[in-house]
């Protein structure tokens, strides 16, 4: 039995993106030649090629059926990609397409460096080594991107969505065919394992093709009339200029669930990833223009902390534009909002959390520790949505504390190199800190460690073990401050209302989760909750045909889904007179 816990336990970094991988490798597009104008009728199917990464000025060939069932030999042809890049630290990175390790901003469809030639370092997190120098933009970056995505926007507003969609299935493809690589740079520079890095890569690619799809479903409404002799009608319209905005913690997903809409809609990007994690966002930018994107459509910095702050300061003062999407803290949240208000940007926030995560007496425990494992564990728990708050039934406590610390106990610790690893370093000293201070509290004030509970020094500068507290209480800094790592405090309660009350007390509601097997108890709960999202007997609740977000303080707006389209689209009110 403890050899099946270990087995099973070795695919917790994938488990959650199952359902992305399978629904990526499920919608896999069609790829369709790179022309001025967009033919429906050459369909190519992507399975045939789907292993062969597309090379520079390189073409592949293709099957493609006709209306008639016949097939013939399709080419297909990709703009070649600039390599003017410098390859020496692709080499040490070991991939196989050095063109896709990025140092410059990507403006207006070139690679430029940043105003005067200005740089920082990406490191490791897992060694603190070096990876790569990239561009440090100021303001005037960031102004020269509004210019370049401006200029862009009429024309990609007037393109048929169907050719939108189009270039989006070309990039979803090329995402898919570059995993390796992208797993890699993302594993290094952020350091989760590499098998839950490849997840995150079909998880990312998931909302491209997503919103490839709904590119093409962007209906109006014919008004009934009020009046003889008019008509009224409303339409959706692109809302213009789009600045992304992006977190360390999944640097492919966040930033391909925002860009992707973006486009679709018909909208113009600005984006900047992290500081800490911007060469995975470059390598996306970078195919996207092998995907044939025109010139200014997607343009994107990077920038080290106090110049980042400048450049986006500069989109906010910006009129031109029209909407800001982020994801990141609270606290910085609320300074974009307000900000922002100046130009009455349209805004999308997916701030911070504080998820109760419920084990009701009657739950089945085994699928709630794995649920557990799952939510609470993925990325080392650094996630918005990782539960941070476990309340379980007095009755059940104990054996829940048990089987929970028994797992967490398996977990093996490493750096993304290490093929076994399952937990990998966390992004920062700073996030260390974080993590021993809320655990060091939470002893101080009572609690007991039935698993993990220190740092791992042995293996570098960022790494703590995964860590179970038992007898958590509304006393420790942990219950009221997100703590972004892997440590799962367990509180008891005896009531329903009680934990409904408890779990709601807080100014953050984006995610929760609760297990139970009472039908009735599951409409209740579901309910009561003041959350944007709710895991009934689940622990995996991202997808990309699911609208997520919050309420409260952890922000507004919905990323995926058949509504996240409507973040990036204004209504515009048509009435025609004289008709009668």
């Amino acid at each position: 039995m403890d050899a099946m816990v270990s087995r099973i336990g070795h695919w917790l970094p994938v488990a959650t993106h199952v359902r992305g991988v399978a629904n990526a490798l499920m919608r896999t597009p069609s790829l369709r030649k790179v022309s001025a104008k967009f033919d429906p009728a050459e369909d190519v199917k992507f399975p045939a090629i789907a292993a062969k990464t597309f090379r520079n000025g390189a073409s592949a060939k293709a099957r493609r059926r006709s209306r008639h069932g016949r097939t013939s030999r399709v080419e297909l042809k990709y703009p070649t990609l600039d390599t003017s890049c410098r390859k020496e630290n692709a080499v040490s990175l070991e991939l196989a397409r050095g063109e896709l390790l990025r140092h410059e901003n990507f403006i207006d469809g070139k690679w430029i460096a940043a105003s005067g030639n200005a740089s920082y370092v990406v490191t490791n997190p897992a060694t603190q080594a070096r990876l790569a120098q990239v561009a440090n933009s100021a303001a005037a970056d960031a102004r020269a991107a509004t210019d370049a995505a401006s200029r862009a926007l009429p024309a990609w507003r007037d393109t048929l969505p169907r050719e939108r969609a189009a270039m989006l299935n070309r990039w979803h493809a090329l995402i898919l065919a570059n995993t390796e690589d992208l797993a890699r740079l993302m594993s290094l520079e952020q350091g989760k394992p590499l098998a839950e890095a490849r997840g995150e890569v079909a998880y990312g690619a998931s909302y491209v093709a997503w919103f490839a799809e709904e590119a093409t479903k962007i209906y109006g409404d014919i008004i009934p009339q009020t009046q003889h002799g008019k008509r009224m009608m409303a339409i959706k319209e692109p809302i213009g200029v789009v600045a992304a905005i992006t977190p360390w913690n999944f640097p492919l997903a966040m930033i391909a669930r925002k860009i992707a809409p973006a486009l679709a809609a018909g909208c113009t990007v600005v984006a900047k990833p992290a500081e800490d994690t911007p060469l995975t966002a470059l390598a996306l930018a970078a195919l996207a223009q092998e995907a044939g994107l025109p010139d200014g459509v997607l343009n994107m910095i990077s920038a080290a902390r106090d110049e980042g702050i400048a450049a986006v300061a500069d989109w906010l003062a910006d009129d031109r534009v029209r909407k800001i999407t982020f994801t990141g803290s609270t606290a910085v949240g609320k300074h974009l909002a307000r900000e922002s208000a100046g130009t009455l940007k349209k805004l999308s926030l997916e701030l911070g959390g504080n998820a109760p995560f419920i084990v009701f007496a009657d739950a089945d425990l085994e699928a709630a520790v794995q649920g557990l494992m799952l939510a609470k564990f993925r990325n080392g728990g650094q996630t918005c949505v990782c539960p941070n708050r476990i309340y379980v039934h007095d009755s059940v406590y104990e054996r829940f504390g048990e089987l929970l610390a028994k797992r967490v106990s398996a977990l093996h610790v490493g750096p993304a190199t290490d093929a076994k690893a399952q937990i990998g370093p966390m992004i920062n000293e700073r996030a260390i800190d974080k993590i021993a201070k809320h655990v060091d509290d939470a002893v101080a004030n009572g609690a007991r460690v039935l698993a993990g509970g220190k740092r791992l020094s042995e293996l570098g500068l960022n790494y703590y073990a995964p860590t179970v507290l038992a007898d958590a209480n509304d006393a420790m800094v942990l219950c009221c401050e997100e703590t972004f790592g892997p440590v799962a405090p367990l509180f008891r309660f005896t009531d329903e209302d009680e934990v409904i009350r408890i779990a709601n007390d807080t100014p953050f509601g984006l995610a929760a989760y609760f297990y139970t097997n009472d039908v009735r108890r599951i409409d209740r709960v579901a309910h009561k909750l003041e959350t944007g999202i709710v895991g009934i007997n689940e622990g995996a609740v991202a997808s990309e045909a699911a609208p997520f977000g919050g309420v409260k303080e952890s922000g507004y707006g919905r990323e995926g889904s058949k509504y996240g389209l409507d973040d990036y689209l204004s209504i515009k009110y048509l009435c025609q007179g004289g008709l009668g």
